[in-house]
């Protein structure tokens, strides 16, 4: 079976699945969108609600920070994959549940294995946190969470880069410095193991 009819039937799985109680309340199950020949493949925490609404992938105000990183980089999210921990809607952005993270990620670890990218970005704590245990690493405390972000973790032939979930800037503003050197990072990385195929064309910007 090819990649691509791999994850259309994965996706109905998502789609259909009620493993779990997020399904009672959920509009749509979110499936992962991009290049499924991506070379980095980055992980958000679950849809909001605008993304339930539409059952698309970061389209509410943390898919316009994200817009806005990936242009500072010259990069599309077309050149990149892009998937949920958690695949439905937390009610009053709750943080999700063990049981609901162990549910999802099943699915998740699937479309890291299809893609087969070279570069995985969890974008925030709990998604980091999800990966760095599926890969053996070891995660600091959550004080000291914010020390992995922006830096590179070796896992066999894949690196892992963290960086900030794009809705930390709605609660700190000071962090946006910080997160687009973190960006310019992962330009940087990406353009010296892959090469342009991974969509980095410019310099890196300033801050």
């Amino acid at each position: 079976m090819g990649i691509a009819n791999y994850i259309h039937a994965l996706n109905k799985e998502i789609r259909c699945c009620n493993k779990c109680r997020l399904a009672k309340t959920r509009k749509n199950a979110v499936c992962g969108e991009g290049d499924l020949s991506a070379q980095i493949l980055c992980v958000v925490q679950a849809p909001g609600e605008n993304e339930d609404r539409e059952g698309r992938m970061f389209i509410g105000p943390s898919g316009i920070v994200l817009n806005e990183m990936l242009d500072r980089i010259e990069m599309d999210r077309k050149d990149i994959y892009m998937s949920n921990l958690v695949k439905c809607l937390l009610l009053n952005n709750r943080k999700p549940k063990s049981d609901e993270i162990e549910t999802c990620g099943q699915f998740l670890e699937r479309e890291i294995e299809a893609v087969r990218p070279r570069i995985l970005v969890p974008l925030g704590y709990y998604q980091t946190r999800y990966i760095f245990e599926k890969y053996g690493i070891s995660s600091p405390s959550k004080s000291e969470f914010h020390s992995v972000y922006g830096n590179i973790f070796v896992a066999g032939d894949q690196e892992i880069i963290p960086i900030q979930h794009p809705a930390a800037l709605f609660h700190t503003a000071a962090l946006r410095e910080e997160m687009i050197k973190n960006y310019n990072n992962l330009r940087d990385r990406a353009r010296n193991m892959v090469g342009k195929s991974a969509g980095f064309h410019g310099e890196t910007l300033p801050l």
